[in-house]
């Protein structure tokens, strides 16, 4: 017997409590939506996966704060929050992931290095935000590696609710 994949599990988990879920994503370029599609039955709970790159594209499609992105840069909580929250809204899904962050090889600071990513999970009206520090492994292992949290942190999220 095939052993289920994290993809199949949080579709599953989706699918148990009637959610729909929307990413916004800039350094995984879409991986997390590839990832989700890769199941069987992700349009039950799949609305909309949207690769954000440029900072105009945050503000003008996820409503993401200029100032927000001015105050704490675009690698941070705050933005990959309020990625989270307004892809959410944007697409009347109860589920947003938002996801900032340097993949490298360049890009990175002595306060964001490279490998740093910050995670927005707005589910059912509450936002979490974390950061993740994955290092300087190569550019597509950082993504991977992100994709890979996403997963973990929705599967959780969803399997510890009422």
């Amino acid at each position: 017997m095939k052993k289920e994949t994290i993809e199949e599990r949080v579709v599953a988990l989706l699918q148990e409590k009637g959610f729909h879920i929307s990413f916004a994503e800039s350094c995984t370029g879409g991986l997390c939506s590839a990832r989700l599609v890769s199941v069987a039955n992700a349009s039950a709970v799949f609305d909309a996966g949207m690769v954000t790159y440029a900072n105009e594209a945050k503000v003008k499609y996820l409503g993401v704060k200029p100032e927000t992105i001015e105050q704490y840069g675009v690698v941070s909580e705050p933005v990959a929050g309020q990625m989270a929250e307004g892809v959410a809204k944007a697409q009347n899904a109860r589920v947003g992931v938002g996801i900032s962050g340097i993949a490298g090889p360049t890009g990175g600071s002595k306060e964001k290095p490279v490998g740093m990513v910050c995670f927005g999970f707005f589910v059912d009206g509450e936002l979490m935000t974390v950061t993740k520090h994955f290092g300087n492994p190569g550019r597509n292992v950082v993504r991977e590696a992100a994709t890979e949290f996403v997963f973990e942190t929705l599967e959780h999220l969803l399997n510890t609710m009422n």
